[in-house]
């Protein structure tokens, strides 16, 4: 039985309504010594609350997807077939050009449930990273347009939090919902949305990084994804023309992506994130402590070769965000341009969501049209 399905969360409001008219029913029909009549009114208590505490969770997930299967939510879900050492650029002794001009593979996708017809899904079996798992696109208004079908688009990929899912960006924060009008309108660019699997070994954090012997998540987001969305939709593998945005412990990766791979992003919206991947306690980079130093964002722009050419926008809360922002300022030199935002909300969904306008507003400035 699906953990998001139908069918769980009626059996689960079916036994919230049994375990409160049980007690009703039988309470002073309870027979037998008092220690039993005790411990059997007890465990009718005990069901009351246990389901009642399920159906309010299975509701959550449902509407906000933080665990897509029992794995997700369990810990046991694994989805790295191997993790060699790619080396440095995450390519595994490839060049960029023979990635780029390695055969094809078209992509079957089929609609997501309870998300309409325009975002659909797909399993992908990264050759790269040796990374297996879903990603979900939507594609703009204008994709199917006869006016642009002869257009390429730009492209943001999306990086959801821990715990999350590649749907929550489009069922918990409704990108797709808040951004259509403003495509149409003008206001945002037609980007096409891509949110890939995140959640890679359990409930771990990956911090998007590649760990050789554990999971390449770097290469799965920045080269297996990327050439995945330009195989099978009018758009470019040029820097220029994409974006990367996530909220939480996904605006790190977000960041960590764009400074690290300028030439394979030129810009990232980092929600509520952070520069120390320690803040997130389930953060396998945090574990060693010479990693959570090399992997602090602070180090990946200090320690680049030439300062990258991107441009971030990090907002939060002065303590969730902004002063990591300013920060990262602090160090940034020319071309790097950060932009620290400090916004009212909590670390929450609703206030993510309420930013998107404002931040692919920027996106549509930094990220072109190819």
């Amino acid at each position: 039985m699906s953990l998001t399905g139908t069918p769980l969360f009626a059996t689960a409001i079916a036994l919230t309504a049994i375990a409160v008219l049980l007690p009703l029913v039988v309470w002073s029909k309870v027979r037998g010594p008092a220690a039993v009549r005790v411990a059997t009114r007890g465990l009718m208590m005990v069901f009351a609350q246990v389901t009642a505490i399920a159906v309010v969770f299975i509701g959550v997930n449902r509407d906000m997807n933080f665990y897509a299967t029992w794995g997700d939510l369990f810990g046991t879900g694994k989805y790295v077939t191997a993790a060699p050492d790619l080396g440095p650029d995450g390519l595994g002794g490839k060049k960029a050009e023979q990635v780029k001009e390695a055969p094809k593979v078209r992509q079957v996708f089929e609609p997501v449930e309870g998300l309409g017809g325009r975002v659909k899904k797909t399993e992908l079996d990264g050759k790269i990273s040796g990374v297996k798992g879903d990603v979900m696109v939507w594609l703009p208004p204008q994709y199917d347009d006869p006016a642009f079908k002869d257009k390429k688009f730009p492209v943001v990929e999306l990086i959801p939090g821990i715990p999350g899912t590649g749907k929550s960006w489009f069922q918990g924060l409704k990108a797709h919902e808040v951004l259509e009008p403003l495509m149409k309108s003008g206001k945002v660019q037609p980007f096409i949305l891509v949110s890939p699997r995140a959640m890679l070994l359990g409930n771990a954090d990956t911090g998007c990084a590649n760990i050789p012997g554990k999971v390449n998540a770097d290469s799965w987001f920045s080269v297996d994804v990327r050439k995945m969305v330009t195989d099978n939709f009018r758009t470019s593998d040029e820097a220029r023309t994409w974006g990367v945005a996530g909220y939480s412990a996904g605006a790190y990766c977000a960041a960590k992506l764009a400074i690290a791979h300028p030439d394979r992003y030129s810009a990232a919206v980092s929600l509520s994130g952070y520069n120390d991947p320690g803040q997130e306690p389930s953060s396998l980079v945090a574990k060693d402590p010479e990693l959570r130093r090399t992997h602090n964002l602070k180090h990946v722009l200090q320690a680049a070769p030439v300062p990258p050419a991107v441009a971030l926008w990090m907002s939060g809360a002065e303590q969730d965000g902004y002063l990591s922002g300013t920060d990262l300022k602090a160090i940034a030199k020319s071309p790097t341009v950060v932009h620290a935002e400090k916004v009212t909300g909590g670390h929450n969904l609703d206030s993510w969501s309420k930013q998107l306008p404002q931040t692919f507003g920027w996106l549509s400035q930094q990220v072109k049209t190819p």
